[in-house]
């Protein structure tokens, strides 16, 4: 497995770069953050970003996409990260796209992806019910009602839940895990405020269902739920990349440029070692990212490798993030400097499909400890 991107790689996350440098960048989310579109999001950019076959990158052929793969799809997040890039991407591409190759009936499939590959639909993963993601913790919230299901729960934290036109939801009966495909008039939502400024809400369901909403209960309780969120983890940590990236070239140019007694103080040494400590920890977490992401394509076991990522990732945004802060001293959280939002995001992040401490305690698990 080759550590280093290709050329072909290459050129597409420099396209990537080019074009959200350009229209998605965080002057756009500054925008989109003191005045928020009614849907969430700023349809043209999705539009756009359709319209370049992003949505359907890592969607194989069959379904409608591109079938280039899910190192591809992480480049591209990787830079949406970097440029805080406010889009469905994660909620309709990155998460319930996941969900539906990995445990959607073939029905399902050819429903549902050629819509997500084109642009056509938002759709987001509902699986959290507490404060913090905990998969052991879900209810049990479905019943048999007569050839369908009846499902009562309610969803947190979904990703864009106000403008989702359908759901993935993951809930549980008395045998395991179920899955089910809903759409938007069969849920309630109420809208979340999250300190990132980005779309979410929580979706009240109490419902009934037909047979053809069921998803695949084999597959996804032999692997394919374990599966699709190690590989959503691993497309988290690619923006978290991003995410950090950015804060620690925001921090180093600031270092550059402010002076004091007469000298830059990216000149001062106590300042210029934190900075190389964390330029070689950011060496470290583009490598273990391409390595997730090389290892969803080659259809290796992710269990253990993506619990390590998500961590590792975490623990460095955390960090890139609050020394970001620190050496710009007391502007870095005034409004007018963009470091403070790197850190809001990072957040967020972090705690999505599972934390810092979750992915440490399930690595740990997984390796025997």
């Amino acid at each position: 497995m080759t550590l280093v991107l290709n050329e072909e790689e290459i050129m597409l996350r420099d396209s990537a770069a080019g074009f959200l440098t350009e229209t998605a960048n965080v002057e756009a989310f500054r925008k989109h953050r003191d005045n928020p579109p009614t849907a969430g999001f700023d349809k043209a950019l999705w539009g756009s970003i359709a319209e370049m076959g992003w949505c359907g990158i890592a969607i194989d052929e069959a379904h409608g996409g591109l079938g280039y793969g899910f190192t591809g799809l992480g480049l591209i997040i990787e830079q949406m990260g970097k440029n805080l890039t406010v889009s469905p991407f994660n909620s309709t591409v990155l998460m319930a796209s996941t969900a539906i190759a990995q445990f959607g009936t073939e029905a399902q499939k050819q429903e549902w992806l050629p819509k997500i590959a084109a642009g056509d639909v938002v759709m987001s993963l509902a699986i959290q019910e507490g404060s913090h993601f905990d998969l052991d913790s879900l209810s049990t919230s479905v019943s048999m009602q007569g050839d369908g299901f009846a499902l009562k729960v309610e969803k947190r934290q979904v990703l864009d839940a106000i403008s989702a036109d359908a759901f993935v939801v993951v809930a549980k009966d008395a045998s395991g895990y179920q899955a089910f495909i809903v759409t938007a008039d069969q849920v309630s939502v109420r809208n979340q405020s999250m300190v990132d400024a980005l779309s979410s809400g929580t979706v009240v369901i109490d419902t009934r269902l037909t047979a053809e909403a069921q998803m695949d209960a084999d597959s996804l309780n032999n692997g394919g739920l374990e599966r699709a969120l190690d590989m959503m983890n691993i497309g988290l940590a690619a923006e978290l990349l991003g995410v950090s990236t950015e804060a620690f070239e925001l921090t180093v140019g600031y270092l550059r440029e402010r002076k004091q007694f007469g000298k830059v103080i990216g000149s001062f040494q106590g300042l210029q070692h934190r900075a190389a400590d964390l330029f070689a920890e950011l060496e470290l977490c583009k490598a273990i990212v391409l390595k997730g992401l090389r290892a969803v394509d080659a259809g290796e076991d992710l269990s253990g490798l993506a619990s390590a990522v998500k961590a590792k990732l975490a623990q460095i945004s955390q960090r890139a993030t609050n020394e970001g802060i620190q050496m710009h001293g007391g502007i870095g959280m005034t409004d007018e400097y963009n470091i403070g939002f790197f850190i809001k995001r990072a957040r967020v992040l972090e705690h999505t499909l599972g934390d810092f401490h979750y992915h440490l305690d399930r690595y740990a698990v997984q390796g025997g400890f």
